[in-house]
Order: C-alpha cells, then sequence, then structure tokens
C-alpha cells in the first residue's frame, strides 16, 4: 500500500509504507463513527494487506474523544481475526488521556505491544 494522508483542521492520519506505520498528530475530536470512517477505513486498508508488523504512533496526537477511541477499539478488537499481525501502539507518557486509555487495548488484544515513554 503507498503512502496515504487524511488531514483535517486540527490533525493529520498518515499512513507510512516504509514503516508499516500510522502516525497520528493534532487533536481528533470528530463527530461520530460517520465521520471517523475515512480513518477506520485507512487502518482497516493497511491491516487487509496483513503485514507482519503494524504500528500506530499517537505520540503527537494531544486529544482523542470517545468517539475516536471507540473506532481506534473496535480495530484493535477486529485483529483477533488476523493472527499473522503483531499490532504495535506508541504513545506519550506526558500526555493523560493516553496513559489512562491506552493499557485498555492491551485487554482487547492480549499480544498487543505497548509502548508509552
Amino acid at each position: 500500500m503507498e503512502r496515504k494522508r487524511i488531514e483535517g483542521t486540527d490533525y493529520v492520519v498518515e499512513f507510512d509504507p516504509g514503516k508499516n506505520c500510522v502516525n497520528f498528530r493534532g487533536e481528533l475530536s470528530l463527530g461520530g463513527p460517520q465521520e471517523y470512517s475515512p480513518i477506520r477505513e485507512l487502518l482497516e486498508a493497511v491491516a487487509e494487506e496483513e503485514p507482519e508488523n503494524m504500528t500506530i504512533n499517537l505520540r503527537e496526537l494531544h486529544f482523542l474523544n470517545s468517539s475516536g477511541i471507540s473506532m481506534l477499539s473496535k480495530f484493535v478488537i477486529g485483529l483477533r481475526k488476523r493472527k499473522k499481525i503483531q499490532l504495535t501502539i506508541l504513545g506519550s507518557e506526558e500526555i493523560p488521556w493516553q496513559k489512562k486509555s491506552l493499557k485498555n487495548f492491551q485487554k482487547f488484544l492480549p499480544g498487543l505491544k505497548l509502548e508509552i515513554s
């Protein structure tokens, strides 16, 4: 899959094919599942390629509302069916919502690697 970028007023979500990494930057507070669908579709398109490793980098995402957390949660749960993919989520110790919320993803996908620094 080639490089892809989704950009809004306050955020950028970009797929880096060289690293199999989806990078999130800015503040994401979209209005529900419909508005998050382009981001969900990007994540699912990467997973459909069945990469051995996939990374979601949230270290520069300063805010994510409950609809965004729900979208990511559903994506992580969906990866249970794709046993070949090792998912790594990168978070920041300095961003309060990440310290609280990201650990929950390990409950949804026990093999998930979570790196908060």
